[in-house]
């Protein structure tokens, strides 16, 4: 199926040297590929694709409105604040 003049032309594409021992092996690399290949094809194709093999349900809890901090307490933590906003470095110049 996979010729040494197959291999020797890939190597020759890819710009890299080999030897004849090495063509050999990716001769007989090449053509498990393509056996792997060929058993690819029997795959049936009207087979329905699935994202996910076992079932899931949604495992998050409801979103449920909570009380919010004040600003005071929002900005109590921040190193830099100006005019009651968290003041970020500058990233323009």
């Amino acid at each position: 199926m996979v010729s040494i003049e197959d291999v020797y032309h890939t190597a020759e594409l890819a710009k890299i040297e080999i030897t004849e021992e090495q063509a050999e092996k990716f001769r007989k690399e090449f053509e498990k590929i393509m056996d792997y290949f060929n058993i690819l094809d029997e795959v049936e194709e009207d087979v329905e694709p699935t994202f996910h093999v076992l079932p899931i349900t949604n495992v998050f809890r409801e979103d449920v409105e909570g009380e919010c901090l004040s600003q005071e307490e929002a900005l109590s933590n921040a190193k830099h604040k100006e005019e009651g906003y968290i003041k970020g470095p500058r990233v323009v110049e």
